[in-house]
């Protein structure tokens, strides 16, 4: 069975950074795509970022694009999540995800199937 578990979410000040992490066991990692989410009460799950099985490819939010990095190890079936220069509207329930299906490429269109419990990131003002 597929486990995802995150960690690293935290308060940090407006300007301040951030890394998430994601473990995945249950199968082989690497020929699957990842996904990182977020959700706010009352709001909409929205897509922050995917990366793709080999690596090769990533997927941004045009709100995180140029302050958010995904990135993945292999060796240690992890997934990041580098958050720098948060701000305000970053504050949310950040979960990660993966497809059912290998050699996906980690697009926000991607069917999730698989959903780790979450993390809270505050950032405050």
């Amino acid at each position: 069975q597929v486990q995802l578990r995150e960690s690293g979410g935290g308060l940090v000040q407006a300007g301040g950074s951030l890394r998430l992490s994601c473990a995945a066991s249950g199968r082989t990692f690497s020929t699957y795509s990842m996904g990182w989410f977020r959700q706010v009460p009352g709001k909409e799950r929205e897509f922050v970022a995917g990366i793709s099985w080999s690596g090769s490819r990533t997927y941004y939010a045009d709100s995180v694009k140029g302050r958010f990095t995904i990135s993945r190890d292999n060796a240690k079936s992890t997934v990041y999540l580098q958050m720098n220069s948060l701000n305000s509207e970053d504050t949310a329930v950040y979960c990660c995800a993966a497809p059912l299906y290998a050699y996906k490429l980690g697009l926000p269109t991607d069917t999730y199937h698989y959903w780790g419990q979450g993390t809270q990131v505050t950032v405050s003002s």
